[in-house]
């Protein structure tokens, strides 16, 4: 499985640049395939063992209050709406519901990133709406308004899977059960939302990328710098709690597909690029993680 998702991104991507007219006419799917994801990951866990830790209140903290934060200050220094909005989105995008498999090949603990794969995919769903009210496409209807629509459309996807799997698992244990027999079909949908998502970003730069390429490069900088200052970050809070992957994947692996379909449709879509520069940066990392794990593992085998 490993070994497939490695050629994921990159074919991703090509079908995304030849295919990118026909993905931004079929994104109005992707809402769907991102509920069923996470309705698929919710479905495998026991939502009643879920715990809170410590680690997850930094982590949280750093999302909520670095976005808004980033996007005031660099709005006060008067830099580009579009970049502001890419590290918004960028750093505020929940943890992706993947994480758990590339965090536990790499020894962390399958509780804690599971635990806040829930827990910070609901913190987003509630601070999202919140933030899209004032700013982005919704900050010219009064602020309870766009809030409630937001939130109706945000929460539909992220938080209602969290209460179905939950109704379920009390209710209807049976049904519960014979949907978290197919979670592996999470990787394959997460894969169709990432060709969607990319190609209606690729499409938007075609229609509107002459004029925008300055701000198109200084996302793609943004975004590799965050993405080494939130793995950095994460591993050394991680390391604090007694896990160093753990912390590192919560606050680095991004859920990219989810990101771009919120930037596309509650803030201006070209800061959707960030995301799309952002995915090509945390799957490399990640890749090399894999690698460089596996091949120390081999070493303490040839040592053994």
């Amino acid at each position: 499985m490993q070994k497939v998702k490695r050629y994921v991104l990159p074919i991703a991507i090509v079908l995304g640049l030849l295919l990118h007219e026909y993905c931004a006419a079929f994104s109005v799917v992707v809402p769907y395939i991102i509920f069923t994801i996470i309705l698929l990951t919710f479905t495998a866990v026991d939502i009643r063992k879920l715990r809170f830790k410590p680690l997850f209140f930094w982590i949280i903290l750093f999302q909520v209050v670095v976005s808004l934060g980033g996007y005031a200050l660099l709005k006060a220094l008067h830099v580009n709406e579009i970049i502001a909005e890419g590290i918004l989105i960028g750093v505020l995008c929940p943890v992706a519901a993947s994480v758990a498999v590339v965090s536990t090949m790499l020894g962390a603990d399958r509780n804690t990133v599971t635990s806040f794969t829930v827990i910070g995919n609901l913190v987003v769903s509630i601070v999202a709406p919140i933030y899209f009210s004032f700013i982005g496409v919704n900050q010219d209807l009064p602020f309870f308004t766009s809030f409630l629509q937001i939130l109706r459309r945000v929460g539909l996807v992220i938080g209602l899977p969290f209460f179905v799997a939950l109704a379920l698992q009390l209710l209807w244990p049976k049904a519960n059960h014979f949907i978290s027999r197919y979670k592996g079909l999470a990787f394959y949908l997460w894969a169709v939302a990432l060709f969607l998502t990319l190609g209606q970003t690729i499409h938007f730069i075609f229609l509107n990328g002459e004029g925008n390429w300055h701000s198109i490069i200084w996302l793609g900088v943004s975004a590799l710098l965050f993405c080494i200052i939130q793995f950095g970050l994460g591993k050394w809070i991680g390391h604090k709690y007694g896990d160093t992957i753990a912390g590192g994947q919560l606050l680095g692996q991004k859920n990219s597909a989810m990101g771009i379909w919120m930037a596309n449709h509650y803030l201006h879509p070209l800061a959707s690029v960030y995301l799309a520069f952002y995915s090509v940066f945390q799957n490399l990392f990640n890749s090399w993680q894999i690698w460089y794990y596996e091949r120390g593992a081999k070493r303490r085998e040839t040592r053994d």
